[in-house]
């Protein structure tokens, strides 16, 4: 049964409404104000909620701006409710973020239906998006339905790159956001000193380029190349920034699909800073395995250049061959003909990596 919290201050209103939710089979918790609104929303976590907007104490532009400061209730679908019919109140409570709004009085079946139709749309954002074009190309055509994001472009098509093409170098300007479809790309970063510094491998259904397209020159902060023949797909930058900015729920929903593993950042650099190169290089295989860049077996994964090995545990080449190198002779992992590297005993590896 879907909770709704419903904030209203005038007791005739609220009783009547929280009964016709009740009678369509919705389990209702009620606020007679903003203050007790939002302790309620924290404490019940509704799955929507309907709110009035002139209240006292607080006003429901000041709900829902506090709804906005807390991450676990930003994307809980929002509706007002008015007396006033002049569009600044309404175009102001949708510019601060709600979803939609009735005015009063209203219709038993517009009350229900505007509840019915956010909820399925909230709902179809909860859903797995298949990591592939086709379902990204389904996302943004759900998303384009809200209110808030017209004008995406839709239906994006793949472009095929060759081995060691460039797609974009370190300085360009950012344009757009990349979706790899098939194929394998590197990330890195040039050194004064000449030398490549290995920023990432990416490999299907991963995306390149989200942090280069907030960086405030505006230019890419890294270079990108394919390692094995490749499809993506280019999301332009202007889509990216409605698709992050544009509506709370999308937002959270997109930043899950295109953060890869950036969540692991911060802990890549403490393990740059604190393990040792055997840890380092233990959860680097692991990573490169989670990703299905490497395999378990013969004849699976791709090529891995032990210079774009090293750069990834932040040492040089000769160290990185001979960390591999005792773990080949350890039992750890073995290649294959083409010099594939192949997990062997994966608990071992995760033993070490773990410090």
């Amino acid at each position: 049964m879907k909770k709704i919290l419903l904030i209203e201050d005038n007791e005739d209103v609220r009783e009547n409404t929280a009964d016709i939710l009740e009678l369509a089979n919705y389990e209702v918790i009620t606020a007679e104000n903003g203050k007790i609104g939002i302790q309620k929303a924290k404490e019940f976590l509704p799955d929507l909620v309907i709110c009035d907007i002139m209240m006292p104490q607080m006003d429901g532009f000041q709900v829902l701006q506090n709804f906005e400061k807390d991450i676990s209730m930003a994307s809980i679908p929002f509706i007002f409710l008015t007396a006033k019919t002049e569009r600044e109140d309404i175009r102001t409570g949708m510019n601060l973020g709600a979803d939609d709004y009735l005015t009063k009085p209203f219709e038993e079946n517009e009350l229900l239906g505007v509840i019915a139709c956010r909820l399925t749309k909230h709902d179809n954002l909860k859903k797995e998006i298949t990591r592939n074009l086709k379902g990204i190309n389904s996302f943004i055509e759900e998303v384009s339905d809200y209110e808030d994001m017209e004008g995406l472009s839709k239906n994006h098509i793949l472009k095929s790159y060759e081995k060691k093409e460039i797609i974009f170098w370190e300085g360009d300007n950012a344009h757009s956001l990349f979706f790899i479809e098939s194929g394998n790309v590197k990330t890195y970063k040039g050194t004064e000193a000449g030398k490549e510094l290995v920023t990432g491998l990416y490999g299907p259904g991963d995306f390149i380029g989200q942090l280069s397209l907030l960086h405030a020159a505006g230019t890419y902060v890294e270079n990108a190349v394919i390692l094995e023949d490749a499809q993506l797909c280019a999301i332009p930058k202007a889509d990216f920034i409605k698709l992050l900015y544009g509506n709370p729920s999308v937002s959270q929903k997109f930043i899950a699909i295109v953060s890869n593993n950036l969540i692991n950042v911060q802990s890549h650099l403490v393990d740059m800073a604190f393990a040792s190169v055997r840890q380092r290089a233990a959860k680097a295989l692991l990573e490169l395995y989670e990703k299905g860049l490497i395999k378990d077996k013969p004849n699976g994964g791709m090529s891995i250049p032990r210079e774009d090995f090293a750069g990834m545990i932040g040492t040089a080449t000769e160290t990185a061959i001979r960390t591999l190198s005792d773990f080949k002779d350890e039992g750890l992992i073995t290649t294959d003909s083409g010099r594939r590297i192949i997990i062997l005993n994966k608990e071992e590896l995760l033993s070490i990596a773990d410090f």
